[in-house]
């Protein structure tokens, strides 16, 4: 079989980062540019570095000597927050923040071109309004002194004003190098319209009560989005905006709900999975993987469909990536894939719906992010995710059967007996991973985040002594992209937070669970109508902001109509995943489209077969709540 070459997976990696090409600065701001990444970049890949030697010599010392590191949850905690706040900015420099583009795409390109000068200038008065405050709040933990290191928490926060002044600088050149001014002009008129308006109808809005809710949180926040504004700054700017005219207060409040958030210690899970799932294509433990289930069904008909289903399997539960699953495992199969006749908007189809499927397998980092913001057992999510994700994959290989009939079989002879087991071999210290990730879980030597640390030091040893495949010129980039995607997806997590706890004061969180629990149903209607908001959550706002803002106005709600809590998570993630994947809105389907190298009108129409499997799937685990709480006693 033809494996393909490392590079195609570094390139495809690389182009999953962002739905758009990197921004390159003009040449009056080159320099300026160039600085910006000096200053952001070297000290995010030294803060990675840092995390991972700490969390690990915790491990160590707690396990191995019984004497635990009084100051290394702590220390980690400080650092987090800084090393969020500089992947947040080189996420913003490079274009890479989440948002949608499926509206704005579809309109001329001088359109195009106005409206990001005008989703500019939003984060710019989002960073305006927010820098203040944030020195506001830097100044109140001045007087909290960390109780291991002693040292004022200032210092943690004040990685957040440097943060937002960083990116204050970068969205300013931006405009100065992309915007005409024509359409900075208009677009400064527009957002003081909008504002005035605002401020005049005040009285109004106050007068409707909650309804005014739905203006700033549904009405804004969907005009943001569909803007092709960043999701984390579409909320924030929601957020400060109802503070501001509904609910006079203090927006220092704003950020200390960001930095409550988006640094607690538990969601430095994220950025520890997404370098070991990096890892995992670099030293080639990804690669073995495939080769391995290729042994075993790559000669049949459709079996290259078969083990890209397997791979995406096993190292979902590795990486907890599934940017980085699909950019290891596609660039490794879709040449042969390719070769032996596949439509190019099959394999998309496939890739999406794989990674669609895997969303439950642990420790994907939805689980551990459900498990921060509602307080479900980590390690039962681990244990509950298991069957749902079999359960998804057997689906989806009924519809591969069906739809591979008339695909080429793989050429030459089938492998024989010993050719498998040699595979097999190779394969073991690939396949021992996922295992002993959750291992050390599920027997308590080290929490979600700490093994994480385990698996990248297991990951390094395996691809320089067993496979002899560590290419040290790509540390560097893989530690950059570690910090920027990790940045992107905690700004969100921290924009949210404060969002959801606007809405809880203005007491929409009781409205909302008062009139969920009166579904007629019951239960099984409560998880219908979540079905649905989760798909078009999912498919809208991808599912790390949607799980951050509804899960704790929901999981109450499960709870008191006494669905089980492990259950309702397995539902819910797969239902975004779903939504996440689902053309034309879904970001993980145009994040497929570009890995597989095909276009949306080659893979849409494909796609449709493959979700109806998994959408099969998830309304057998909605029905059968056993699936997902079966192993759990």
């Amino acid at each position: 079989m033809n494996v393909g070459e490392g590079t195609l997976a570094t390139d495809a990696l690389e182009s999953v980062q962002s739905l758009e090409s990197e921004r390159r600065p003009a040449r009056r701001f080159a320099t300026l540019d160039r600085g910006i990444a000096w200053v952001t970049e070297i000290p995010a890949a030294i803060l990675v570095l840092i995390e991972v030697g700490v969390l690990f010599a915790g491990v160590i010392a707690r396990y191995a000597f019984d004497k635990p590191l009084l100051w290394s949850d702590e220390l980690a905690e400080t650092l987090f927050l800084w090393l969020v706040m500089f992947g947040s900015v080189i996420a913003l420099r490079r274009s890479e923040h989440m948002r949608m583009t499926a509206v704005v795409g579809r309109l001329p390109q001088v359109w195009q071109r106005r409206i990001s000068t005008a989703a500019l200038l939003v984060v710019v008065t989002v960073l305006v309004i927010l820098l203040p405050n944030a020195k506001d709040y830097m100044a109140t933990q001045y007087a909290i002194i960390t109780p291991a290191m002693h040292i004022h928490d200032a210092y943690r926060v004040l990685g957040m004003v440097i943060g937002i002044v960083l990116m204050l600088v970068i969205a300013v050149v931006r405009i100065l190098e992309e915007g005409d001014p024509r359409s900075v002009i208009g677009s400064l008129v527009v957002v003081a319209a909008v504002g005035a308006a605002m401020a005049l109808a005040r009285p109004l809005l106050a007068a409707v009560g909650n309804v005014s809710l739905a203006i700033y949180f549904l009405g804004l926040v969907g005009v943001c989005v569909a803007a092709g504004i960043p999701i984390a700054f579409c909320f924030a700017l929601a957020t400060l905006t109802y503070l501001t005219f509904a609910a006079p207060t203090t927006l220092s409040v704003v950020v200390g709900q960001m930095d409550q958030g988006m640094s607690s210690l538990e969601l430095l899970a994220v950025p520890m999975f997404v370098l070991l799932g990096l890892l995992l294509e670099m030293t080639g433990i990804a690669r073995v993987l495939v080769d391995f289930l290729a042994a075993l069904v790559g000669r049949v008909r459709g079996g290259l469909s078969y083990v890209l289903l397997g791979a995406m399997f096993l190292i979902s539960g590795i990486s907890g990536s599934k940017a980085a699953d699909q950019a290891a495992v596609a660039p490794v199969l879709f040449p042969e894939m390719k070769r032996r006749g596949a439509n190019s908007g099959e394999l998309v189809a496939q890739l999406a719906a794989s990674a669609a499927m895997s969303e439950t397998i642990p420790p994907s980092l939805v689980l551990i992010i459900i498990a921060s913001v509602t307080g479900v057992s980590i390690a039962a999510l681990f244990t509950g995710g298991i069957l749902p994700a079999i359960v998804a994959a057997l689906a989806l290989v009924v519809v591969t059967f069906f739809r591979s009939r008339n695909e080429q079989r793989g050429e030459g002879a089938r492998p024989s007996a010993a050719q498998i087991a040699r595979a097999f071999v190779i394969a073991i210290p690939g396949l021992l991973l996922p295992f002993l990730v959750r291992f050390f879980v599920l027997k308590g030597i080290a929490t979600a985040t700490e093994v994480s640390t385990i698996g990248i030091g297991y990951s390094v040893l395996v691809g320089i002594l067993v496979y002899r495949r560590f290419d040290w010129r790509r540390v560097l980039p893989i530690l950059v992209e570690t910090a920027s995607l990790s940045g992107a997806i905690l700004l969100i997590i921290g924009s949210a937070t404060a969002m959801a706890w606007a809405l809880t004061q203005a007491g929409f969180a009781q409205s909302l669970a008062t009139s969920m629990a009166g579904v007629p149903g019951g239960a099984a209607g409560f998880l219908a109508i979540s079905i649905v908001v989760f798909i078009v959550l999912g498919s809208i706002l991808e599912g790390i902001p949607a799980i951050v803002l509804f899960g704790p106005l929901l999981f109450p709600v499960a709870r008191e109509l006494h669905i089980n809590e492990v259950h309702y998570t397995m539902v819910v993630i797969l239902a975004m995943g779903i939504g996440l994947f689902s053309p034309p809105f879904g970001v993980g389907f145009y994040q497929s489209v570009l890995i597989g190298r095909s276009t949306t009108d080659e893979a849409i129409g494909r796609m449709f077969p493959y979700l109806a499997s998994v959408a099969a799937a998830l309304i057998l685990v909605a029905a059968f709540p056993w699936l997902s709480t079966a192993f759990l006693h």
